[in-house]
């Protein structure tokens, strides 16, 4: 279920996409940079596919069945300025988004669908198309608001896909920074601290299209220089040990199972593991992001 103003999206961006990251591939041999393996592109392009895919079929559930009936039974008339009507959206589209994709960091159950966009060690381009496989399964949740707020269903697929195109773009190192545009939209620099796994970078910058939701609600990190700060590691802070199609997607799951099996475990403790921040550990054997940071700053200061 598309339209035809999403195909046009899809006709116009593809041709960029491929042009960018021509180029970026070309600066980095250039430049003898490991930016780019064969192996990770792939993964890239495997699950960018199978994400895809769901969503395609998830489609007509969520965007004609489930959005529908709250548009339809919305609160508020719908803005009649298209000067206004499609601003708006952005806005409540990208706030909800910034809800999206904070609940997926810091809600273990989310996170072992989030992670796998997390997975690659690498950061350029292509990372951008590493998608939350599972993802659209539960996106559209976030969205009913804006349905009942009186937003057609698929213009807020529409909106969705068109600042997409911007989350990607900021999948890059080639781009330093963007000068006075860093106070509002997030840059390729916000972005690359949100992929670091560096502590002090952990769970930061949430943001798709617009930085301002991260300065409000507290999430948002500058990257530092090098004399601030360690320079910037990309991927997971436990890499995954195999890499295979599925194993990718579902680790994580995997994961939660073999702590749930653990013996002795109170039902708090159980929930703590599939509810809480992922690294949580009722023994101390693995650490949450705010842990880490805060071991971190300790070791700093002695």
């Amino acid at each position: 279920m598309g339209t035809a103003r999403e195909q046009l999206l899809l006709l116009i961006t593809t041709p960029i996409y491929l042009i960018v990251i021509g180029l970026e591939l070309f600066v980095s041999k250039l430049h003898k940079q490991n930016t780019y393996t064969l192996k990770d592109t792939a993964q890239n392009v495997y699950l960018m596919l199978v994400n895809g895919s769901i969503d395609l079929l998830f489609r007509a559930i969520y965007i004609g069945i489930v959005l529908t009936f709250f548009y339809n039974h919305r609160i508020v008339e719908p803005i009649k300025n298209p000067w206004l009507y499609w601003p708006v959206l952005l806005v409540f589209e990208d706030f909800m988004y910034y809800w999206l994709h904070r609940v997926d960091h810091v809600c273990r159950l989310f996170w072992a669908t989030h992670v796998t966009h997390h997975s690659s060690p690498q950061f350029n381009l292509t990372v951008g198309f590493r998608s939350s496989v599972l993802e659209p399964l539960y996106r559209f949740v976030y969205f009913i608001p804006i349905a009942w707020l009186g937003f057609q269903p698929i213009d807020i697929a529409f909106i969705y896909s068109a600042t997409q195109i911007w989350g990607i773009l900021v999948h890059t190192e080639k781009v330093k920074h963007i000068g006075f545009l860093e106070h509002f939209l997030v840059s390729p620099s916000h972005h690359r601290v949100h992929h670091a796994s560096n502590p002090k970078y952990l769970d930061k910058n949430m943001g798709m299209f617009l930085i301002v939701w991260d300065k409000m609600f507290g999430t948002f990190q500058p990257e530092l220089s090098a004399e601030q700060y360690q320079p910037i590691r990309y991927g997971l802070t436990k890499p995954l040990e195999k890499e295979d199609p599925l194993n990718i997607i579902v680790h994580e799951w995997k994961n939660i199972g073999k702590d749930l099996s653990r013996k002795g475990l109170r039902l708090r403790q159980r929930l703590s593991y599939i509810f809480g921040p992922p690294g949580w550990s009722h023994d101390g054997s693995t650490k949450t992001s705010n842990e880490m940071r805060k071991m971190e700053a300790e070791n700093l200061n002695s």
